[in-house]
């Protein structure tokens, strides 16, 4: 596992009094309470499926003929209005 690393954590006076009661009441070390609330986060973090988008293609011919040769700046235009759209 490799060498042990020391660090220094401050918590809020009440959860820390919660943490210390429920060490005690399972024979635990604050130390090993904290490395399974680690453990147990972190495992959970994995478990989960990462996102994945969802294919929200549509079945079509493409741009209109009238719109299928025009720019960006055409189409912007026509979309917001001249000079609109465009951003800060």
């Amino acid at each position: 596992m490799g060498t042990p690393m020391k660090t220094t954590i401050e918590l809020p006076d009440p959860l820390f009094a919660q943490a210390r009661r429920y060490a005690d009441a399972h024979n635990m070390s604050m130390k090993a309470l904290i490395e399974q609330g680690l453990r147990t986060v972190m495992a959970e973090k994995k478990a989960t499926k990462p996102f994945k988008l969802r294919d929200g293609s549509v079945s079509g011919q493409g741009l209109s003929p009238a719109w299928r040769d025009a720019g960006w700046e055409q189409m912007r235009d026509a979309l917001y209005g001249p000079g609109e759209g465009r951003g800060a």
